[in-house]
């Protein structure tokens, strides 16, 4: 059987409504800088991204929990093009749940090098840009200790490398 490969590009742009959980999270997140999550009545934990209800016991999410800025990463993937960049996934402080986004400041050039900054368990920090949108690009993760350029805590340079 011969394995086909091509090129696919997908940009479907469309308006919706994102509801009373991701309009509250995102409104956070571009008013003030912050990431919430939602916490599971039922279990106690904390979901991040926010969901209506748990995942795993079904019941309706209640109270907001300010989680991060720090976290740990639990997952990433870098990818080489031009530009290079490199996504993963944090599990924020007093979080159970990690969420997605883009790394900056990690130099992509050296794959070997970049993969062990971004061993899993490195901690890392929360940025925020200067100007946000509410929207999941308005924040990325960079190592701890470490400064961008530009943008509140941290760089507006771009994704995964300065």
């Amino acid at each position: 059987m011969e394995l086909i490969k091509r090129k696919e590009s997908w940009n479907i742009g469309y308006d919706h409504a994102l509801g009373e959980t991701a309009s509250y999270f995102f409104a956070q997140v571009r008013d003030n800088a912050q990431i919430y999550g939602r916490r599971d009545p039922k279990s106690g934990r904390v979901l991040v991204p926010p969901r209506a209800f748990s995942d795993q016991t079904l019941e309706p999410t209640t109270d907001w929990v300010k989680v991060g800025p720090g976290g740990r990463i639990e997952a990433f993937t870098k990818t080489l093009p031009n530009p290079p960049y490199a996504f993963g996934y944090v599990l924020l402080d007093g979080a159970d749940t990690a969420i997605g986004g883009f790394f900056r400041g990690i130099d992509l050039s050296d794959p070997a090098k970049a993969a062990k900054q971004l061993a899993i368990g490195t901690r890392v920090s929360t940025r925020f840009a200067d100007e946000r949108k509410g929207s999941v690009l308005d924040f990325w993760f960079e190592l701890e200790g470490k400064r961008g350029k530009g943008g509140k805590s941290g760089g507006d340079t771009a994704v995964g490398y300065e």
